[in-house]
Formats: structure tokens, sequence, C-alpha cells
């Protein structure tokens, strides 16, 4: 299971990035409202299967990134330290880019993305699962509102990412 759990790790952002553009950018073709359409399209079924790889997915990558200490990178709200984040903020402010492997800035926006990756496919899980009843619609809307913060984090990550490389390139 270890070695199992190590392959598909190394390759899970990589796969976790490219579902959620596809995910995202194939929605407009997805049919559904409070149950699957009588005959659903490709789309449809690609939407949901792709969807629950994803939920998948993001607890395995979840898992990885809060082993071994890793959640104080990812997640530094959480020992309620935040002064990094904040220095991070200041020097942002200021002209200086923050360091990515820091648990400040970066790594609370890699985490954040994350968690609403998460959220987006528990939230598109439900609505499948309450396919047909009253709380179909509610999870619906649940799940395109954490689309919505999904995509916003994602245009974070981008540029946090874009501003390292940037960096990166100029030492």
């Amino acid at each position: 299971m270890g070695g199992l759990f190590n392959t598909l790790v190394r390759q899970l952002h990589l796969l976790i990035v490219l579902l959620s553009v596809w995910l995202i950018a194939t929605s407009p073709w997805v049919s559904m409202l409070g149950r699957m359409p009588r005959e659903p399209g490709f789309f449809d079924y690609a939407h949901v299967f792709a969807g629950l790889a994803g939920l998948f997915l993001a607890v395995v990558y979840l898992i990885d990134c809060v082993r071994g200490g890793g959640w104080r990178l990812n997640f530094p709200w959480l020992s309620s330290d935040l002064r990094v984040v904040v220095d991070d903020l200041r020097g942002l402010f200021r002209g200086r880019l923050p360091s990515a492997e820091s648990g400040g800035l970066f790594g609370a926006l890699g985490g954040l993305t994350l968690l609403a990756f998460l959220a987006t496919a528990l939230t598109g899980a439900a609505w499948w699962w309450a396919e047909g009843t009253s709380a179909a619609m509610d999870w619906r809307g649940y799940h395109l509102v954490s689309v919505r913060a999904l995509i916003a984090m994602l245009v974070l990550h981008t540029i946090a990412v874009a501003l390292h490389v940037l960096d990166f390139v100029r030492d």
C-alpha cells in the first residue's frame, strides 16, 4: 500500500489541476438540476465520475499534505500562529515575494485551494447522492458556491506560483 500511495501522491497535484480545469471548462455542457437527465450525455456522466474521482484524489492529497507535520506548511492557521502569513502580506506590500516553503501566505493559499477543491467535490457528491430529493437543489447551490470559491482560489494560487517562478528566474 505504501508504494502505491507514494506513487499516486507524486502525480496528485498534476492530476488535481488537470481534473479541476477539465471539470470547470466542461461544466457548461452538463445538464443536471435536481437529477441526472433522462438521457444523460457524455459530459453528464463524465462530470459525475470525474467529480467522484476528484473527491478520492482530494482526500488522498489532504492526507499527504498533513502527514509528517505538513499541516503547518499548508494550513498555518491551525496552529493559531499567523505571524508568518501576516509577515508575508506586509512584505508583499513592500515588494518582497513570500517564500513558497515557509508555511506562510503561499502555503496557506495552497491549503485553501485544496480545501476549496475538497468542498467542491464533497458538495458535488452530496448533490449526486441526493438526486431526486428536495435536498438536491440545496446541494446544487452549495456546489455552485464552492465552485466559485475554487475558481477564485485557483486564480490566486496560479498568481502565487507565477510570482514564485518569476522570483526564481530573477535570481
